[in-house]
């Protein structure tokens, strides 16, 4: 595919997810939980049913998902996508790249979150698709709802420390990522807003040049049905992505 010089609308990520139907623990079919640290996520809700489960400092909520609904979510607020029935979503990610060079943290057990490189270990998934890679997927969903059920019940409770700490604990694990995620916000965020001032101030100035450079793009998804956090996971690599990812 030709690599293109312009990334989506506002440096955007795009991808497509399927809601994995696998029971967990607590009954509950669907993703695996995880917040992200930077980025604010939004999911426009394609086909099917099902609904997202959050946890944030104002409590638990559990939103209903149906075709045409679109739900998003801040920084810093766990989420879980729950399968009600062939639920499809596109999902649209703020500041593409970062998320996949790390942003996202799993709700894994405290003591896994305490250890980067059994953390790493254990948020990995083999290179290849297949039963091997399905099998890690369920284990890595697995470990995160064993974390984020005790979050859950204790903010049912009245009680926001355990998912206080899950934030600090998910803080300190990417602290060393941080001036990678600054470079790819500079070339990607940044430089689309930059843009946008630089087009405004020549239009100002009477002297709209760069609208001589239009053109159109398109691009076709790069990978189908990979294992994401959350389901089978359609993907593009456009402008401002990363090849290494955790939520291959």
């Amino acid at each position: 595919m030709v690599s293109l010089p312009r990334p989506l609308p506002g440096a955007v990520g795009l991808s497509h997810l399927r809601a994995y139907d696998w029971a967990a623990a607590d009954g509950v079919c669907g993703g695996s939980p995880h917040l992200h640290l930077v980025c604010t996520e939004a999911y426009v809700v394609t086909g099917g049913r099902g609904a997202v489960q959050t946890l944030s400092p104002d409590g638990y909520r559990d939103t209903p998902l149906e075709e045409g609904a679109v739900a998003w979510f801040t920084p810093g607020t766990v989420h879980r996508m729950v399968q009600g029935g062939d639920l499809r979503i596109t999902v649209l990610m703020q500041n593409s790249g970062l998320p996949e060079a790390g942003d996202a943290v799993f709700t894994f057990p405290p003591d896994v979150l305490a250890d980067p490189e059994r953390y790493a270990g254990e948020a990995a998934l083999p290179a290849k698709s297949g039963p091997e890679a399905e099998a890690a997927a369920r284990r890595r969903r697995d470990l995160a709802v064993e974390g984020y059920l005790p979050l859950r019940d204790a903010l049912a409770a009245g009680d926001p420390e355990p998912f206080l700490a899950f934030q600090r604990a998910a803080a300190r694990l990417v602290r060393d990522r941080v001036p990678q995620w600054r470079e790819l916000w500079r070339a990607g965020a940044l430089a689309a807003a930059e843009r946008t001032g630089a087009h405004l101030a020549a239009l100002e100035a009477g002297e709209p040049a760069y609208l001589a450079e239009a053109t159109a793009y398109g691009a076709e998804p790069s990978r189908l049905g990979g294992y994401g956090m959350c389901g089978r996971r359609d993907e593009y690599e456009l402008p401002g992505t990363t090849l290494h990812r955790l939520d291959d």
